[in-house]
């Protein structure tokens, strides 16, 4: 009975006669949607903790653990300023129950800091990972929520099991939602501060301060979420403006509600900002900050921006390394092609690999279905508006390296699909079970190897690496794996390893060279190459890898040869 409760008081909405579930049949219902939510969400926890289990660290890993370690140890901002405190110290509330050494003389930059505290201040790499993944998997559950009660509101509760089917069997939420990073909570926190929004179309007085508080929360885990505040600022006013219709009487009647709704916009950015500094005297009262490394100069609009925003030092530091990123030139793979700088549509094209088709098929089915439907157009600039912005945002990006910058579209794009069945067409609820049915098989198919998913248009997770690299495919994930293999199969052989990770290959038990330091000659045996690598591979590499025989592959990430 509690267990209903709980489902039934985040997902009620106002409907139905008298706002009222009908009698005995409606109960029945309930229980039937409390049943499918809980089954959506245990089998995505199976996923994410197998995965969070089986799984070394990724490249990115190590540095927020790190960061959290020092965190718990010194109560100090310092290490990954790029990046705001919140998510570190999510991460922190698991690492704290493994309970990390850390020498105190330690003196490094970040990633040797991930380094030092994994493997060489005698912590158990494999409980230490374990323990900073779990937070993030619990979190990523509860937004399942939020997007399950988000699309109940608007189409009812088989609406927002639909929409929960789509975010439950995402690979790329539980390929991310399992790890130690930035990208699933950020986005989380974002739809959060969205749903809250929508609601206060009925009651603001109580959840514009709560929008507030998860807006500030998204801005205080990655800065990327930035590009939606004026989006969101917009929806606030647009939320107290619908909360005052009865009172639009008189032109100026209406432009008092418009001055409320610019005072509550105000408001809520005020709360947010709230929440950024109170994260960053979470860690350390004192408000300590020295960069450990340059920081650059950001000129012009940018640099006013940054120079004006009323939030921490270290806050707009690292806003300011996040700028000098974006004038780097990074290297990009893409349709088997390599290629310096960024391009437009990198993103687009990533994610028709890299998402079901079915969820394609219902992404685009719904948000057309939200624009066209006339119950449903109000809610359309809260779910797709933020939901372009960002994505507009992520295509001016200099880094081409995953979807993951992306990955709010699972979360928002899920209830934007429940629209269908606001359609109240026999065919409409068919052609919507197929295809999350055809989802769901796509999804189970490639389990437990979430990260180099790719549709079955593309050829699915074994083909990956002919078309994509780094985060879509081979983040440094599969050592573990590769350990394990190289024991069961080659035992004894020589081993020559190009592995791209932050994992250190000798601490599972893998004892390699590396064929760039040998003469082409030496290099005989097994050679075993990370696909990224691959990827990106030219002279002595690439000419390794053309003299040599594929025969084996690790978690679709790792390729074995012999010479």
């Amino acid at each position: 009975m509690r267990w209903a409760g709980v489902i039934d008081s985040v997902t009620r909405t106002v409907g139905g006669p008298k706002g009222r579930w009908p009698a005995a049949p409606a109960r029945h219902r309930r229980w039937l949607v409390v049943a499918a939510v809980a089954a959506l969400l245990v089998q995505m926890a199976v996923a994410m903790v197998t995965t969070a289990v089986e799984q070394t660290p990724t490249i990115d890993e190590p540095v927020y653990v790190g960061a959290a370690v020092d965190s718990l140890h010194h109560h100090r901002v310092r290490y990954n300023p790029e990046h705001p405190p919140l998510g570190k110290l999510i991460v922190a509330t698991g690492v704290a129950f493994a309970r990390p050494h850390l020498d105190a003389g330690f003196t490094g930059d970040q990633t040797a800091l991930g380094r030092h505290v994994l493997y060489e201040a005698g912590n158990d790499p494999w409980r230490l990972m374990l323990c900073a993944r779990l937070p993030m998997i619990a979190l990523t559950l509860l937004f399942g929520l939020v997007v399950f009660a988000s699309a109940r509101e608007l189409t009812g509760p088989v609406g927002g099991t639909v929409a929960l089917a789509l975010y439950t069997f995402s690979p790329d939420v539980i390929a991310h939602g399992s790890l130690a990073t930035l990208d699933v909570p950020a986005a989380g926190f974002l739809l959060t501060s969205v749903w809250l929004l929508w609601r206060a179309r009925r009651r603001p007085r109580w959840h514009l301060p709560l929008a507030g508080v998860a807006l500030g929360a998204a801005l205080a885990t990655k800065m990327s979420m930035l590009a939606a505040v004026p989006v969101l600022l917009l929806l606030t006013v647009l939320s107290v403006w619908y909360a005052r219709r009865t009172h639009h009487r008189t032109p100026r009647d209406q432009v008092r509600s418009l001055g409320i709704g610019v005072a509550a916009a105000v408001a809520m950015a005020l709360i947010a900002v709230a929440v950024v500094w109170a994260t960053y005297l979470l860690v350390d009262p004192r408000l300590r900050w020295t960069p450990t490394g340059p920081v650059p100069a950001v000129q012009g609009l940018r640099g006013l921006a940054v120079q004006w925003l009323p939030l921490p030092e270290a806050y707009r530091d690292g806003m300011r390394i996040q700028f000098g990123f974006e004038q780097d030139t990074w290297r990009g793979f893409l349709l088997g092609r390599r290629y310096l700088g960024s391009l437009w549509y990198y993103l687009p094209v990533a994610l028709l690999v890299k998402t079901p088709l079915g969820m394609l098929a219902l992404w685009s089915a719904g948000a057309v279905t939200m624009l066209v439907v006339p119950r449903l157009r109000p809610a359309a600039p809260y779910v797709l508006v933020p939901a372009a912005v960002l994505l507009l945002a992520a295509l001016d990006g200099a880094r081409n390296l995953g979807v993951r910058y992306a990955i709010f579209l699972p979360m928002f794009l899920a209830v934007a699909a429940a629209g269908l069945m606001a359609v109240r067409r026999r065919w409409a609820y068919g052609v919507t079970l197929a295809l999350v049915l055809f989802v769901a098989v796509s999804s189970l198919r490639t389990y437990p190897y979430y990260l180099p998913y790719s549709n079955e248009a593309f050829g699915g997770p074994s083909r990956t690496h002919l078309r994509l690299h780094d985060s879509n495919v081979d983040w440094g994930q599969d050592l573990g794996r590769l350990a394990d293999r190289l024991r069961d199969r080659y035992r004894g052989e020589r081993i020559w390893l190009v592995y791209k990770g932050s994992g250190v290959p000798s601490a599972y038990g893998i004892h390699a060279s590396d064929p760039r330091r040998a003469a082409p000659d030496e290099v005989r045996g097994l050679l075993v190459v990370s696909d990224s690598s691959i990827a990106q591979a030219t002279g002595r590499l690439a000419a390794l890898i053309d003299g040599s025989r594929p025969i084996d592959e690790v978690g679709h990430s790792i390729t074995i040869y012999r010479r």
